[in-house]
């Protein structure tokens, strides 16, 4: 299916809003990152700032038309244009919840789209679909068929279906066994951004999809538990709200510099507030899905020596947007500058390079904890 340059980038960003889980780096050159609240930055990546558009769009009268030219004719690869509804919708997400069916997919090497997670007590998990389970159609194309973002957008709703109560029809089978056809209907939703387990040795790892609001209180809820050591998994983390990640960098650091983003032109600093665990040994996960405001996270707790950094080098996603509501209520979100860590580090277009890079082959999980076991335990 053949998607315009609008179209391909709102699905990018409302996959991250509305919690899609991507495999193996299938489409990680389709991702964006979803725009913050107006005046608030959000991290993304784009060729260069865009120098074609007005410094400030806010209140200006553009039709969805004019918008879709400017962003084109600046080069601005993740710029995008969104109707007042959409953005109304988008923002829902980056508050922790979505409207959909609860499930979330990926797509391996093999081409295969397949469940990957399944909400609790959500219209799919209700209709008795699991993880693994290969989701063969929805309606009547067949997934493998469709870009991943666009399964999550159809999971989603298209236009008109975008509703609490709308409907979709899905195709699954689980294990060679027979197809079941299942029509679902979607309900609102919690993204379930954060989750905790205890592995051996009293370590405990920390899981965060992505950052939508709320997202640093729940990762020090999580720090709660008793723990001798922290693994903070960002693999596949596309990255989200800036002010959360940096609050989640201050749960690591005693007050000090996450990282400074430039915004046309003026540099405005990151600062993580004081009284943070300092003591606590800590591992970052990051893959070839962690983007830009993990990224951004990852780099400042490598720079600061705070952390470990194990696994492959990241996507590296280090541009800022910004949106602006127009005149009728639209809202256009431009880039507006870069990020860098703490160091002075630009990450975009070339990654975070790992502490400790994961071989072929190699799980990087056993690895984190391998390492975690010899940077010793708290005091």
């Amino acid at each position: 299916m053949l998607q315009t340059p609008r179209r391909a980038r709102q699905v990018a960003a409302l996959s991250l809003a509305f919690g899609a889980v991507l495999l193996a780096g299938a489409v990680s050159g389709a991702w964006d990152e979803p725009g913050d609240r107006p005046r608030r930055a959000a991290a993304d990546l784009v060729p260069a700032a865009n120098t074609a558009l007005p410094a400030d769009p806010s209140g200006a009268a553009l039709s969805e038309q004019q918008a879709e030219h400017l962003l084109s004719a600046g080069g601005d690869r993740w710029g995008a244009y969104y109707s007042a509804q959409e953005y109304a919708e988008f923002s829902q997400g980056l508050d922790g919840r979505y409207l959909g069916v609860g499930l979330s997919v990926g797509r391996g090497e093999d081409g295969v789209t397949a469940v990957s997670q399944v909400t609790p007590a959500g219209p799919a998990a209700e209709a008795g679909i699991a993880p693994g389970d290969r989701l063969l159609r929805i309606d009547t194309d067949q997934a493998d068929r469709l870009p991943v973002t666009e399964v999550v957008a159809r999971l989603r709703g298209r236009d008109g279906e975008r509703r609490v109560g709308s409907e979709v029809t899905l195709a699954v089978q689980r294990a060679g066994g027979e197809v079941r056809e299942l029509r679902l209907r979607r309900v609102l939703l919690d993204s379930q951004q954060v989750t905790a387990e205890h592995l051996e040795k009293g370590v405990l790892r920390i899981t965060v999809r992505a950052f939508t609001n709320g997202v640093a209180e729940q990762v020090r809820a999580a720090l709660r538990a008793p723990h001798t050591g922290v693994v903070l998994d960002l693999r596949g983390n596309s990255g989200g709200l800036v002010d959360e990640a940096v609050g989640t960098a201050g749960i690591f650091l005693d007050g000090g510099s996450v990282g400074s983003y430039q915004e046309r032109g003026e540099t405005r600093d990151l600062t993580a507030p004081p009284g943070g665990d300092q003591r606590t040994p800590l591992v970052v996960l990051v893959d070839g899905g962690t983007m830009s405001a993990a990224e951004l996270l990852a780099g400042a707790l490598q720079d600061r020596s705070r952390a470990v950094v194990v696994g492959s080098r990241t996507f590296g996603k280090g541009t800022v947007q910004q949106p602006s509501r127009l005149a009728d209520g639209a809202v256009l979100e431009m880039t507006v500058g870069r990020y860098h860590t703490p160091a002075g580090r630009s990450l975009d277009g070339t990654g975070l390079t790992p502490d400790v890079p994961a071989g072929a082959g190699e799980d990087a999980g056993t690895l984190a904890l391998r390492v975690i076991a010899g940077l010793g335990t708290r005091a």
